[in-house]
């Protein structure tokens, strides 16, 4: 204990899932303590059991190669690889209110796979094993923040077991709501779209064929993302759809839901024989107006959330990590502390532009797909149908979803 009954740390992340988590792992080499607060428990082990819809966590992400190439390095990857995840190579994507249809291929840019499918909760969970077994790094988990001072030149956490805890940098790793952020008071710029995205795993009466596929309707697009499964017929369903449709589609029998969803999918896949219990949550977009203080940084969601139209999330948010953690050992390397501005600011300048373009895109891509009227129609169909007959165009696409772009 220092002075005050003030434990000291040199750097402490608030947050326990995937961007607090691999920011702790990206960290625990640089020589600087380094010490991870979570609500909850952390996972023990990676969870894998049974090859039912209902056995499979319902929300996933499409990592692209980038976020798995930083997972590599990290070491997390071989804990999910040896889990389970599906690689996607191909992804189709159509209009339904048209005839607008676009194909994307990885041998296009001559790649193995344009993506992988990982669970969540897998991802969580291979980074806290990591953690957990990496020296340098103090996990107090469950840990619940009270409270926070910025009045000392240095952040100062007060738990709610009454542990106070100083830090030359503080990282906002905890979530869209973060309440790091709001005791700071760093303000955001936030809007309601008027959907919930319904999140579930089904099982379909074809096999995905690797595939990931996605049809815009006009109350919101669709996405069947492939899961690894013994017979390769498991998808996870993020069905992104107006409020009243979605409170309609959630109160449906099981049998009616998958009639609904087989018919919003155009039974590309064929009936759905087995369906998980289903979620739902808002959709709501925010980006905080700075993602940086002196001795604070926010990363992941806590800095921006994203409509979940292209799976974008947890790729950005790793990107913010990845940034972070570069920019911090580079002042290392030179002797300066973690929490100084001019430190701090290179990681904003080069994360908050690729963030925001990526937000203005998915954006425009919902309200574009949204509209009815017939000249947008014809220009999303139009707009489709040229853009797949130019591959140099389609290649740039390709390479930057991939994250390579």
């Amino acid at each position: 204990m220092s002075e005050a009954g003030c434990e000291s740390v040199d750097i402490a992340i608030v947050g326990g899932g995937i961007a607090g988590l691999a920011a702790a792992a990206a960290l625990a080499g640089s020589g600087r303590s380094v010490a991870v607060l979570e609500a909850r428990e952390l996972p023990q082990t990676v969870p894998v059991s049974g090859d039912l819809p209902e056995d499979y966590d319902a929300r996933v992400s499409a990592l692209t190669p980038r976020s798995i190439d930083f997972l590599k390095q990290l070491g997390a990857w071989p804990a999910i690889e040896g889990a389970r995840c599906c690689a996607y190579h191909h992804m189709t994507v159509w209009d339904a209110e048209g005839t607008g249809r676009i194909e994307f291929d990885a041998q296009e840019v001559s790649a193995e796979s344009l993506g992988t499918i990982v669970e969540n909760r897998l991802i969580t969970a291979a980074l806290a094993w990591k953690v957990q077994s990496l020296g340098g790094v103090r996990v107090l988990a469950p840990a619940r923040l009270s409270d926070l001072s910025r009045e000392d030149p240095e952040p100062v956490v007060l738990l709610e077991d009454g542990t106070r805890l100083r830090c030359q940098l503080l990282i906002a790793a905890d979530g869209a709501l973060s309440p790091t952020r709001e005791l700071l008071g760093m303000r955001t710029r936030e809007w309601e779209y008027g959907h919930r995205a319904i999140v579930t795993t089904v099982a379909f009466e074809n096999r995905h064929q690797h595939t990931a596929w996605q049809r815009f309707l006009q109350t919101g697009p669709l996405a069947l993302l492939p899961l690894s499964s013994v017979d390769d017929r498991l998808c996870s369903i993020v069905w992104s759809i107006e409020e009243h449709l979605a409170d309609e589609l959630l109160a449906r029998s099981d049998a009616a839901f998958a009639k609904a969803l087989g018919e919003a999918s155009e039974y590309v896949l064929g009936n759905v024989t087995a369906c998980a219990p289903r979620k739902a949550f808002p959709l709501r977009q925010r980006h905080a107006v700075d993602y940086v203080l002196p001795g604070v940084a926010l990363v992941g969601d806590a800095a921006h959330t994203i409509h979940p139209l292209a799976g974008q999330g947890i790729n950005l948010g790793l990107a913010d990590v990845q940034v972070l953690a570069e920019e911090l050992n580079t002042a290392f390397a030179r002797g300066l502390g973690p929490g100084r501005m001019d430190v701090l600011s290179r990681y904003q300048r080069r994360r908050k532009g690729d963030n925001l373009a990526m937000m203005a895109a998915m954006d425009g891509f919902k309200r574009l797909f949204e509209q009815d009227a017939p000249p947008l129609r014809w220009l999303r169909n139009t707009g489709m149908r040229t853009v797949a007959g130019l591959p140099m165009v389609k290649r740039r696409i390709i390479r930057q979803a991939m994250g390579v772009g």
